[in-house]
């Protein structure tokens, strides 16, 4: 077999097949097929498209490039989440505590963030003392003890992944929905979890800008996911507008612990109920959603939630304390309000300019080597299709330079456009695809 021939064989639009995948994801994770010639792979499957079949053979084999999971060692079905990226997404700090307080083992490896977008890890640092390095025996042995552990990606998790990923990135072939779905499936199969369930960004602050593109690659992961015998289930959201009030790893945490108290913003909670009621249905927990829901409700009504939340900060070597006590979480020196320019009404907000306000504060990384400020990032008092007065504050920016505060506050106010007629406001979920939709 040689490399060369299968370039050429997808440069036909010709179908390759599960042996040739397999020898072209290890050929190039182990060094013997160079970057140029996986460039020119990659470029031909851009121009050529995969089926549904090399699609699958291709997260199969770039899940098994490395270590997998096995956790067969803990009872239960097991669950994961994943979201595509977003400004302000911190559901995974919601949905966890809330299924582990039912029972329901959530055994997760997040990364960090990169970018305008945040990543769960950062965040959960916000906690004093927190720790995401984990054994894989300790990590076992937690969800088992408290049903949840939250982890970094280990270096040789689905290796191909990194090495592709890094070359789509140079050679402007990150934006092919095979190549997408085929990224992120990899990685949850080779987490190993049961059920796995998607949520699907699509606006202005997502890498799905349009619905029916959101759609296209939420059936690929769907069917991806069952044919490979993993429950998967697709959430299509919303991400025109930042999900909550606060962007910035500490802020987040802080509105997080807002809704386990059950005072939290409406989206937010709504999005984390939808997410965790398909989990614990596809967990043999519920029978419906509609039952779910009610069973996760409680779980904040009750209080169990945020208990379960501070265990597991505890677990993990974080302040519990500042479960309870949110404002001991990092907290920025300066803040400044940015006014609402003229009347009318919020029709329309450049999300991504938002999560880069949060970046240029430090609270983002430029490259993988940066480092961040956990401390800082943006409250926002108005969310799309809310009528507003001149003058009246649109939100409040928390930094610890005040040059980087009136750059962000610069980025912030132009983000945002104003009608003089009402607007209706979008929909929060978009669509719900399950394996029958298929």
């Amino acid at each position: 077999m040689r490399m060369y021939d299968l370039i050429e064989k997808k440069k036909q639009g010709q179908e390759l097949s599960r042996e040739e995948l397999e020898y072209i994801v290890n050929g190039f994770t182990n060094g013997q097929i160079p970057d140029y010639q996986m460039s020119a792979f990659l470029m031909a499957v851009y121009f050529q498209d995969m089926t549904m079949e090399e699609t699958v053979n291709l997260t199969m084999a770039m899940a098994n490039s490395g270590d997998t999971l096995n956790l067969d060692a803990i009872p239960g079905i097991k669950v994961d989440k994943h979201s595509t990226g977003g400004v302000g997404d911190k559901t995974s700090l919601i949905i966890g505590p809330m299924l582990a307080s039912l029972g329901v083992p959530v055994a997760k490896m997040s990364g960090r963030g990169l970018g305008h977008t945040g990543g769960t890890i950062d965040k959960l640092e916000s906690f004093s003392g927190f720790s995401t390095v984990l054994s894989e025996e300790a990590f076992m042995e937690q969800v088992r003890d408290i049903h949840f552990a939250l982890v970094g990606q280990t270096a040789n998790l689905a290796p191909a992944d990194k090495k592709i990923y890094a070359l789509r990135d140079v050679t402007a072939t990150v934006n092919h929905k095979s190549l997408i779905a085929s990224s992120i499936m990899s990685k949850k199969i080779a987490a190993g979890a049961d059920v796995i369930v998607l949520d699907v960004k699509t606006g202005s602050g997502a890498f799905m800008e349009t619905v029916e593109e959101a759609k296209e690659l939420a059936r690929i992961m769907v069917s991806i996911g069952t044919m490979v015998g993993r429950e998967t289930v697709a959430v299509i959201s919303d991400m025109n507008e930042p999900l909550g009030h606060n962007v910035g790893n500490a802020l987040e945490v802080e509105e997080a612990i807002g809704v386990l108290q059950g005072k939290g913003e409406k989206r937010l909670l709504e999005l984390s109920l939808t997410l965790a009621s398909y989990m614990l249905v596809g967990a043999k927990k519920a029978t419906s959603i509609q039952e779910a829901r009610s069973m996760l409700e409680e779980t904040i009504s009750s209080g169990a939630a945020l208990a379960k939340m501070a265990e597991f900060v505890e677990r993990q070597g974080g302040d519990a304390e500042q479960v309870y006590h949110p404002e001991r979480l990092p907290r920025a020196q300066y803040e400044e309000t940015v006014m609402v320019e003229k009347d009318g009404w919020l029709s329309s907000c450049c999300n991504k300019e938002v999560g880069i306000a949060s970046l240029i504060l430090g609270g983002g990384r430029e490259t993988k080597e940066s480092d961040i400020d956990l401390s800082v990032g943006i409250v926002l008092h108005k969310q799309l299709a809310d009528k507003v007065v001149a003058g009246e504050s649109l939100a409040t920016i928390y930094g610890n330079d005040k040059e980087k505060i009136k750059l962000a506050a610069q980025r912030l106010a132009m983000a945002y456009e104003i009608s003089q007629k009402p607007i209706e406001k979008l929909p929060l979920i978009k669509e719900i695809i399950t394996k029958e939709d298929l």
